[in-house]
């Protein structure tokens, strides 16, 4: 019989799917500008696009392979939707108005991209860390549903992290199917000392691919 716990979790898994879905922070870049004319907007997109297709390969040199060097000359192609962001600095005592394009990019097409380029070029380590792969987690210290809003919302804002599945629960545990963008390792990693601690990243328990414990 499935515990009152679970079911819960069975509901707030719903909204987690979706709210997961948006990890859209990984695909945005920005750029500073001076005006919202044309030629200033295409050559901050380039510059936005290229910081993104480093942040998602994780590789600084990709940048010179020509494939990746003809998609940033034409970034429109790979831009979902841009706006304009107004900043107030204080410069010598003086309030100076500073202007940032924000540009959303087309994830399917940047991991295509990167995947390609990564095909192409001396290895291949960047088609792997950019392919969606499915995991199961054991997360311990989850004893209420307060927990587990804490524990599905911190990984639903993880850049890396694109679905947060509950699979059961047991007593104060519950077992997640997260689909990361790569290999676990690096998700792992960026959970650093906040609420989710890794207590162990290669468990010899069949079927769990990661030991995690909720911290207040």
């Amino acid at each position: 019989m499935r515990s009152p716990l679970f079911r819960t979790i069975l509901l707030a898994a719903a909204l987690a799917v979706a709210g997961s879905a948006v990890a859209g922070g990984l695909y945005s870049g920005e750029a500073p500008v001076t005006s919202q004319s044309e030629p200033e907007r295409n050559e901050a997109l380039k510059t936005a696009l290229a910081q993104v297709i480093t942040k998602v390969s994780g590789d600084n040199t990709i940048l010179t392979r020509p494939e990746v060097s003809k998609a940033i000359a034409a970034p429109s192609r790979f831009v979902q939707q841009y706006s304009y962001r107004q900043d107030v600095a204080n410069e010598n005592g003086q309030p100076q108005v500073r202007l940032t394009l924000v540009a959303q990019f087309d994830r399917d097409a940047i991991d295509q991209l990167i995947g390609g380029a990564a095909k192409t070029g001396a290895d291949a380590t960047a088609a792997t860390d950019t392919r969606v792969q499915s995991y199961r987690v054991w997360v311990s210290g989850v004893a209420s549903a307060d927990d587990y809003a804490r524990l599905v919302g911190t990984l639903s804002h993880n850049e890396l992290v694109r679905v947060v599945q509950a699979e059961q629960a047991r007593g104060d545990g519950v077992e997640l199917r997260i689909d990361t963008v790569g290999p676990l390792q690096r998700v792992l990693d960026s959970l650093g000392n906040g609420p989710i601690r890794v207590s162990n990243a290669k468990p010899p328990v069949e079927g769990v691919d990661a030991l995690l414990d909720m911290h207040p």
